[in-house]
């Protein structure tokens, strides 16, 4: 398993991921925006992805807030159905908190709301609370309707 930098040949791969979660988040694969958004995060230095032999297990977009200080937002977390809970998602957080965080400061991700079916099927909340995030405030429903929530960490 290798941790790295997105490059522009990822995008196949950051489409197949998108592929395996469009139920939970509505549509990507398709959305010009998504391809925007992944190619920005590539030419930032901001879109990290893990790999092995088979292709991308997983990939993040992060961003950085204003002045480096944060909020710092990660903006689009997957991993691919085949490597849940082998630690690939908490190596994508890993590498972009010591790439792109120094303390103090604040990173924020929107996940589903407790009520969501998501929820509980992808482990999000489980996964980003094991990490050290908080539950706070409600955010904007999904594109696909579903309930989502702010989730918080503090970074010393």
């Amino acid at each position: 398993m290798t941790v790295r930098l997105a490059r522009p040949d990822d995008l196949p791969g950051f489409l197949a991921l998108a592929a395996e979660v469009e139920h939970w988040f509505g549509p990507m694969v398709a959305e010009p925006g998504f391809h925007r958004a992944v190619r920005d995060g590539v030419d930032q230095g901001l879109a990290t992805v893990v790999e092995d032999g088979e292709g991308l297990l997983g990939a993040l977009l992060f961003g950085v807030g204003v002045g480096g200080e944060g909020p710092h937002h990660l903006h689009w977390l997957v991993v691919a159905g085949r490597a849940r809970g082998t630690g690939v998602g908490r190596e994508l957080v890993g590498d972009v908190l010591r790439r792109h965080v120094r303390g103090p400061a604040t990173v924020e991700v929107v996940t589903f709301g407790a009520d969501h079916p998501g929820a509980v099927a992808s482990g999000a909340r489980v996964f980003y609370e094991r990490l050290g995030f908080t539950p706070a405030e409600a955010a904007d429903p999904g594109p696909e309707g579903g309930s989502r929530q702010v989730y918080r960490l503090t970074v010393d």
